[in-house]
């Protein structure tokens, strides 16, 4: 449902992509994972072209785009590919000046040129499955980060996308307000929505993803189902990073700043 292959990102003379193959199938929820400067975030970004690959090819349903260096991609491929995705980013990115409820409303009204009434009752519907139905009429300011982040999640599935990126959609959030945003995707992955997310979070990804790609340098080191890579990880680096993360994890814990554990 979604491939990307031999995908290169450079910026610059800097290759923070190398080759990259990676297959995601519809349903499905991976997490990317791996150390600040990895590849993982600009991975995510290259899927509904936020970053537009130096070269490979990117497929998204029946939308197939082949990059090369130097070359320009149409705005239309850009939009048609863009359409099938919905972002969830880091700070949320809601429109200061727009109700919860318009925040939610503005893509179905703008880009897809809904009537305001039918786009209303959409963004109503997903507010409440995200449990933001009661602040329909707040303003950005006045929400919490998990609030900010369930309402930025209730815009992002407007649309209807064939799949939910999230680009370390815990990460801004103290972990009390983390877990609403953790509980908010948890349900999405059991109603069966295709999600690729790349995040630092080890709770997050080992409750809600199916399968886990580690990169590093640019390179995929380990991929495969998340019970395998977190808990019986093939390669050394792999054990490395995953030992590193349940060490802080388990250090906020025991400064009383963290919530919830690991499974292992």
């Amino acid at each position: 449902m979604i491939g990307l292959t031999n995908i290169d990102k450079r910026f610059g003379d800097n290759l923070v992509l190398k080759g990259v193959t990676v297959n995601l199938d519809e349903g499905s929820v991976t997490a990317l994972v791996g150390p600040s400067g990895g590849g993982k975030s600009t991975l995510l970004r290259c899927i509904n072209l936020l970053e537009v690959p130096t070269s490979g090819i990117l497929r998204i349903g029946d939308e197939t785009l082949e990059f090369r260096p130097g070359g320009k991609v149409p705005a239309a491929d850009v939009q048609r590919v863009r359409l099938q995705t919905g972002m969830v980013f880091q700070n949320f990115q809601l429109f200061p000046h727009r109700t919860a409820i318009e925040n939610v409303m503005e893509g179905l009204v703008t880009v897809l040129k809904w009537p305001a009434d039918r786009a209303r009752e959409r963004a109503m519907a997903l507010l409440e499955k995200v449990g933001m139905a009661h602040k329909a009429d707040a303003w950005p300011a006045t929400l919490s980060g998990g609030q900010q982040q369930r309402v930025a999640i209730a815009r992002a599935l407007a649309p209807s996308p064939r799949v939910l990126l999230c680009d370390e959609p815990t990460s801004a959030l103290d972990p009390e307000l983390a877990q609403e945003v953790v509980d908010v995707l948890g349900q999405l992955a059991r109603e069966g929505t295709t999600m690729v997310m790349a995040t630092h979070d080890l709770r997050l990804a080992s409750k809600i993803a199916q399968e886990v790609v580690f990169l590093d340098a640019g390179s995929i080191v380990e991929k495969g189902p998340a019970a395998v890579v977190f808990d019986n990880p093939e390669r050394e680096r792999t054990k490395r990073f995953i030992a590193s993360l349940r060490q802080e994890e388990a250090q906020r814990e025991a400064e009383g700043e963290g919530s919830g554990t690991i499974s292992s």
